[in-house]
Formats: C-alpha cells, structure tokens, sequence
C-alpha cells in the first residue's frame, strides 16, 4: 500500500467523521456504518429532521451548527463534495496529518462492479444517462444490473455495495467529487470537454481545475480505457502530456472524422453523417444516421458530441453494438438540459436549468432556431461575458436578468438587446413572454448556479416550469 493511502479492507470499530450531511454526506455515513465504522457526522448548519432521524435509528453521533474538535478525533474524515477543503475545518483536519477523501473515494471501495465515469465542464448528465440508457438495453438480454449515481442526483455510496462483479454503475462526476480521490479507478473514464468553470473553487486558474478532471484516470491501469472529446482544444493540447504518462487504452470522439487521423486512436466520429466506430485494426464500423439521433428535445451538435462519448465509451465496455444503436434512438434527453416544455401563444419555451456556466448558455444559444427571448443569471461563477456577446446580439431579440449576476449581465448586454431585470423567476417569465413573438423561443438558461435563490439547479427549473403549467 502506497504512503499515505487509507486501509478500507475493514471498517469495523474504525472511528470516522463525515464533513456535512447532504445527500451524499448522508449516504456515505450510513454505508460506513452498515459496514461497522463508528461514524461522526458533522455539520456546519442545521440538519433536517428526517436526517437525524436517520442518523440516530442506525447510531450515528453527530453535531450540526458548527463544527468541534470531536470531529477530529478519526482515522479519516470523509469530505461533502459541496464543502472547499480550503475552508476552516478540512482544512484543520489536513493540518492535523487525517487523511481527507472524498465520498466517492470511499464508496469505491465497496463496489464490486464495472465502473464508466464521466467528467467534463458540459455535457456530464447527458453523456452518462445515453450511456446508462444503451447499457440497459443490453441489460436486457445479458441479465446484469444498471446504475447511475455521483453528481446526477443519487450517491455512489447509496448504490456501491448493493453491486455485484457482472453489473455496471454509470457515474457522474464534478470536479469537486474528485478531489478527495487518491485510489479511485473505472474500467472506463470519459471527459467531455474542459472550459472555465467554478474558477472561483480554483483561484481563477482553469490549469487548476483541469487537473481536478484529470483524476478521473490518474489511478487507471492497462486494460482500463480513457475516452477524450478530440474536438476539444483544452484537451487537444493537453492530449500528448496525457498520452505520455497514461497506462491504459487511449481512445477518441468527436464531429470531424479527419481528427482520427490527427489521434491515430480508436473512438466514435461523425464521418458523412453517419455515427462511427473506429476500430483498433483502424477500420470504420457505421452505426445509425445521425438523423436518427436528434429529436425535438435532444438536438444541437452538442448532443451529437455527447452520444458519440456515451458509444465510444459503451463500446469499451462491451456493449453490443445493437444495444448502442437502440439506445441513441430511443434516447429522448435530459430534464433541465434544453428541455421541451410547452408552447404558448406560438413561444416554444425551453428549460435549461441546468446551464450553470456561461459555456452551457454558448451552448444553448446556439442550440435554438431564429430570435430567442433570454432568462439568465443567479449566483455569478466567473467568466469572460463578452465572450458571448456577438451571439447574444445574433440570436436574443431580448434578455431578462435575476439573481446577483443580474447587475453583470446588465453591464455586459444593455445597449445591444432590451435587458431587463425581475426579482423573481415568476416575473422573469412573464416579462419574457410579454416581449417574446410567435415563433420566437423563452430560453431559460441562466449561465449561473442557482444557489442565491434556489437549492439546486433541479428546484429551479421544475419552479420554470411550474410557473409555466399554472400560467403566468
């Protein structure tokens, strides 16, 4: 065992603390528990009922409110993904020489099954649900079982030990998620894309944060496989320092099929229209027309980018190339992520709650047809917003503004398109659908997180499209 590097062959009486009790602060304590570790969970808020309910109905100690030196008192101490280990107690345990992991660090150990995991800045939830989607249906036939967890919504530490050797767990991931990762190893790693995002976690160093994706496949070993967008230029100039140290299967996505060329490696590529697989002995395997992918509410070059890493990536696993083809077609998208919702007086209006960052919003411009009224903000991430202000000229006929980016976005666009501001999501809407015109597009897309007025980026956009079911 390396130095440093934390025994979890056996957790029985084995004192540990968990930072924060969120839903995988939470999951992660009970899977340390039901594995025979005391365990600590410490929180720097308030707890909701039902979890000390659940805490104390299994003996879990725990504090809420701030945290003690009790908390310091482990073997290790289990890190919430949403907690920065530059903060006042992570890092007293770092100081105090207690190995610091992450949840899904420790809840790999418990897994027994075959592990794909996705990161990237954009495309993460629709990659891994084409993906759990395609290993289903080969699920299906072969009788294995099929899970999603990490950054999608469920813990990896609520599913990791329910797992057998045959099953697949598909797993999102953040860059926070793997941080805390110092054994962490999928059969298979896919890394979407990399472009400025939560540089305020990273001290505005986009290197910095790069290097936290990177852990995806830092502990991978012969035999494993690395799935890189070769469309990517992050990627593309990091692709030769990767390739010199990497251990394992190197392979390839992208739209341009010539840059198979340029990777001399294995992958999946648009060539004539068609979805491809390249092979290893360099031949071209056609699946389906990219026509037979893109649907009303799953359309956009970027979606083609994410079904061509889910195929590269199911292929790596084994997935039949029948179980791939009916997946991408069957595939009808992703909640929050440029989601059909209604139409109303001839507006097609879009969610795209789950636009976090300004490279999301890019996206979603350019993903709409013709003029588009624009919802955006909430709480600022950082980002150049003039980058983006030849296609907000070219494409929004309007914007409204919430949040506390709402002053920035004012600054960055007034002048160019009517900008308005509403302190409310119910106020934006109806000022967007007073200003939006027939055959016009209500694009929620806020290019933030949503933290300053929701809980996540799911309770706001179910809240858009509340709003829009009750009417306005």
């Amino acid at each position: 065992m390396m130095k440093g590097m934390v025994d979890m062959r056996s957790m029985r009486k084995r004192n540990v603390t968990v930072i924060g009790a969120a839903r995988s602060g939470l999951a992660v304590a009970l899977l340390l528990r039901r594995h025979g570790a005391e365990v600590f969970v410490t929180e720097q808020g308030g707890l909701a009922e039902h979890v000390r309910d659940e805490l104390a109905s299994v003996g879990i100690a725990f504090e809420e409110g701030g945290h003690s030196t009790r908390g310091l008192e482990a073997e290790f101490c289990v890190l919430s993904p949403g907690i920065s280990p530059e903060s006042d107690f992570p890092r007293a345990v770092s100081c105090g020489g207690i190995p610091l992991l992450s949840e899904i660090e420790v809840a790999s150990h418990f897994c027994n099954a075959r592990i794909a995991a996705v990161t990237g800045t954009d495309g993460k939830t629709t990659t891994v649900s084409l993906l759990e989607a395609i290993c289903h249906n080969e699920s299906r036939e072969q009788g294995f079982a099929v899970f999603s967890a990490g950054n999608i919504g469920v813990p990896f530490s609520a599913v990791a030990d329910r797992t057998m050797p045959e099953d697949i767990v598909v797993l999102e991931l953040s860059s926070y998620q793997l941080e805390g990762c110092q054994s962490f190893r999928p059969e298979v790693a896919v890394i979407t894309n990399i472009a400025p995002d939560h540089l305020d976690r990273y001290g505005g160093s986009l290197e910095r944060y790069a290097e936290a994706k990177f852990r995806i496949f830092s502990h991978q070993k012969p035999g494993d496989t690395l799935v890189l967008n070769a469309d990517d230029h992050w990627l593309q100039d990091s692709f030769h320092r990767v390739e010199a140290g990497y251990r394992g299967r190197l392979c390839t996505f992208g739209l341009d099929a010539s840059r198979k060329q340029v990777f001399s490696r294995p992958g999946a590529f648009l060539r004539n229209g068609l979805l491809t697989l390249l092979r290893e002995n360099g031949q071209d395997e056609p699946l389906l027309e990219a026509s037979q992918v893109l649907k009303r509410g799953f359309s956009g070059e970027h979606n083609l980018s994410n079904a061509l890493a889910a195929t590269a990536a199911a292929d790596a696993l084994g997935i039949s190339v029948g179980a791939i083809s009916k997946g991408l077609k069957e595939f009808g998208g992703v909640e929050h992520r440029q989601e059909y919702v209604k139409e109303i007086r001839g507006i097609t209006c879009i969610n795209d709650a789950k636009a976090t960052n300004l490279n999301a919003l890019k996206t979603a411009l350019e993903a709409c047809d013709g003029k588009l009224v624009l919802i955006a903000g909430g709480r600022d991430k950082g980002g150049d917003l003039q980058e983006l202000q030849s296609l907000v000229a070219d494409r929004v006929a309007a914007m409204v503004v919430i949040g506390e980016a709402a002053p920035r976005f004012r600054k960055a666009f007034e002048g160019m398109v009517p900008v308005m501001t509403a302190g409310s999501l119910g106020e934006a809407v109806r000022l967007g659908l007073e200003h939006a015109r027939p055959g016009q597009t209500l694009l929620f897309s806020p290019g933030c997180s949503s933290f300053d007025m929701f809980s996540d980026f799911e309770e706001r956009g179910r809240m858009f499209k509340k709003i829009l079911e009750e009417g306005v």
